[in-house]
């Protein structure tokens, strides 16, 4: 009898360790769409560390409760994150897994991933508990540990954290994070992930902003940004000034790709108001999203700033304590006043600090617009823009030019438009489908900026105003779109990450009636020193370091991108490139042809620049003294 009791007090470790081992394996599946047999040894030694660390520290008497809800517990993380990986397409790390709370706000798209077999994670936790209740009932007490049995589970830990901790050891040079996480396994990959902060937070303590912004510059002058001939002669930067003392809006259209400009549906042009823009402004049909983990938020903090994500945490979270050199900051030196407007709650992604942080005088969220319920964020894009004209008029007629941004959630994913809002008819093999959705979703955000243009002609703004509109990331989820039937469907070629990463960037000058195509590649890093140079502020005078660089006048050009794609990933004037474990097993497609590129040695020193860049840009964004 003692002895099948010693056997019993045994069993919830060997259980919990297979179901916890299972449970790995089917976020590798999820993750990695296949399980490498060879990978399982670092998930199976991270669950020994874990399970060795409860088994010695356990009381006997609750051993069966806290074995039971270590299994829960570690169910909810892998449920959480896999539902996070279908969103975001990224492995998430213990700092994105802390803003889960953000879900609330966008609860409807976060449903929209779910799918039945996520639930699997669960499959056993019921069993476990009836079991449990039945050993109670039946009065089952597990007798105290065994000095033997203490000791072999002692060295399992010992044996465990070794191995552990040269797997980390090994993968601690991998820049992709998703080749890192495969390699690493999940619980280490957040081992690693903390040391790596450990180790840059140690940096930092150490560091100096003034040396991190000289060698910014150093570097920057080492890529070769501007042509020989441009270098040597010294011209004035193009269009400089051709905006001078005008107001400013800048529209953050909400996840806005670039490929429906210009594109027709059943013989109905999908942007008809962007496409009448791109004809009489600047059209820039080559510029890629650069977000991290703060979506929407990060592509505010970019195009505001000219700094990189770090990608280890949303901006507004991790720095909206910050002074945070900026657009805002910089025009009210010239006095502007800046404004901000977002029918979301201010609280959602910290953009209660985010403003202050960026200089911006005020912000209008939620409880300032009418609630015409267009989606769960609450009001329409036609609201938005209804009290943003009336507050920026208002600050006109004080005399007073004015820089204001509108961040828009009308075509926000799951990009239901309600009935009486749709404006475009897509064919019936669309119907029904995220596709078709997301063409009714954009066509109707088109329609709106429409409406604001109306309105700032009917207050005499428009004619003293320049207009910026970009989009801030990606509207087609690539697990519900195959890219194939994507091109078939539009009579287009979509490339998965092209496509997928192409915004749009236009820019609409007061009196201009021209267009103009720029054909140079950038990111959202490059809007804000593009306005600059527009509104004739020299970013070199005023000693602001950005990152980006103005696109109309740079001859060749480099954005680094992270989250989306793994660290090291690039956007030239050629191709976009993409690491594995490093340089040499990346990939590479050309921007032009869409076909790859195997010839990667002409890229190398590419890649190296931008790895220097953005670890620099991280380097600065943390040295930024605190409010």
């Amino acid at each position: 009898m003692e002895q099948s009791r010693g056997a019993y007090h045994r069993t919830p470790f060997f259980i919990v360790f297979v179901l916890l081992l299972l449970k790995l394996v089917l976020l590798r599946y999820f993750f990695f769409a296949g399980v490498e047999i060879t990978r399982l040894a670092a998930d199976a030694l991270a669950v020994l560390v874990l399970l060795s660390i409860l088994e010695l520290v356990t009381p006997a008497r609750i051993k069966g409760p806290v074995y039971w809800g270590c299994n829960l517990i570690f169910s909810l993380l892998l449920f959480s994150s896999t539902l996070y990986f279908a969103h975001f397409n990224s492995v998430p790390t213990y700092t994105a897994l802390n803003e889960l709370h953000q879900v609330t706000g966008i609860q409807s798209s976060i449903q929209s991933t779910i799918r039945w077999i996520d639930f699997i994670y669960f499959a056993d936790i019921l069993v476990l508990a009836l079991l449990w209740v039945v050993n109670r009932a039946k009065g089952v007490r597990v007798p105290g540990r065994r000095p033997v049995w203490k000791i072999g589970v002692a060295l399992v830990l010992v044996l465990s954290l070794s191995g552990s901790a040269t797997f980390i050891q090994l993968g601690k040079s991998i820049t992709n994070e998703l080749v890192q996480a495969e390699n690493l396994g999940f619980l280490d990959y957040q081992v690693a992930a903390a040391l790596k902060a450990r180790e840059e937070n140690l940096t930092i303590q150490n560091g100096n902003i003034k040396d991190t912004i000289s060698r910014v510059n150093q570097l920057q002058l080492t890529y070769p940004y501007h042509s020989p001939e441009r270098a040597i002669t010294g011209e004035s930067p193009k269009y400089f000034g051709a905006a001078r003392g005008k107001n400013v809006i800048i529209v953050q259209m909400e996840a806005f790709q670039n490929f429906p400009i210009h594109l027709k549906v059943g013989g109905q042009e999908v942007t008809p108001v962007l496409n009448r823009l791109a004809a009489e402004g600047m059209y820039f049909p080559n510029v890629f999203q650069q977000i991290g983990q703060g979506n929407t938020s990060d592509a505010e903090f970019i195009s505001n700033t000219s700094i990189y994500p770090t990608g280890t945490v949303a901006m507004s979270t991790g720095y909206g304590d910050r002074i945070l050199p900026s657009l805002p900051s910089l025009l009210r030196k010239y006095n502007y006043e800046t404004n901000t407007f977002h029918v979301n709650e201010a609280s959602f992604w910290n953009r209660i600090k985010l403003y202050p942080a960026l200089g911006f005088d005020r912000y209008y969220d939620k409880p300032a617009y009418n609630n015409d319920h267009f989606n769960e964020f609450g009001a329409s894009d036609e609201e938005l823009y209804r009290l943003g004209v009336d507050k920026l008029s208002a600050v006109s007629q004080s005399g007073r030019p004015f820089y204001g941004q509108f961040v828009t959630v009308s075509s926000h994913f799951p990009f239901k438009v309600p009935e009486d809002r749709v404006r475009i008819t897509v064919p019936d093999s669309m119907k029904g489908t995220q596709l078709g959705d997301y063409i009714q979703a954009v066509n109707y955000a088109d329609y709106a900026v429409g409406t604001l243009i109306d309105s700032l002609k009917a207050k005499g703004l428009w004619d003293q105003t320049m207009l910026v509109l970009y989009g801030d990331h990606f509207g087609l989820q690539s697990k519900d779109n195959d890219p194939a039937v994507v091109s078939q469907q539009l009579g287009i070629k979509y490339d998965p990450r092209i496509n997928r990463f192409n915004i749009p960037l236009l820019i609409h000058l007061p009196g201009e009636n021209k267009g103009i195509v720029i054909d140079q590649v950038g990111g959202q890093l490059d809007i804000m020193p593009t306005v600059a140079n527009l509104l004739g502020i020299s970013l070199k005078e005023e000693n602001f370091t950005a990152f980006g660089h103005d696109l109309l006048n740079v001859d060749k050009n480099i954005v680094g991108m992270r989250y989306y794609l793994p660290t090291g990933s690039f956007f030239n004037n050629e191709i976009v490139f993409v690491p594995g474990q490093g340089f040499e097993d990346g990939t590479a497609v050309s921007l032009k042809t869409r076909q790859p590129v195997s010839d990667l040695a002409p890229y190398k020193e590419d890649y190296e620049y931008i790895l220097k860049l953005m670890n620099l840009s991280d380097e600065y964004v943390k040295l930024l003294p605190k409010r």
